[in-house]
């Protein structure tokens, strides 16, 4: 199998999987994850990125996240400055 190089969206797909994961293990699952705790785990994480990731690899965090037993329940985004938010349960 030839390899095959990521983008960049599923490079920024990985790096927030893994920082859900890190923030669920830590703080045990269920739990609502903002923004501001994904970006003191990685600063790479802006709102923009967040939210095109979210909206462009869904499917891709869903297998991460169900890869360790954590299923995304809910994803709230309040629009610029006013905060975005994930609803992380155990699966």
């Amino acid at each position: 199998m030839a390899f095959k190089a990521k983008s960049a969206i599923e490079t920024k797909a990985a790096e927030l999987a893994s920082a859900i994961i890190r923030i669920a293990d830590r703080e045990s699952a269920p739990l609502n994850i903002g923004i501001e705790q994904l970006r003191r785990g990685n600063p790479r994480l802006t709102p923009l990125a967040i939210g095109q990731v979210f909206r462009k690899q869904r499917d891709s965090l869903d297998v991460a996240l169900a890869e360790r037993g954590y299923t995304l329940i809910d994803y709230a985004d309040q629009g610029p400055g006013r905060g975005m938010e994930f609803e992380i349960g155990v699966a």
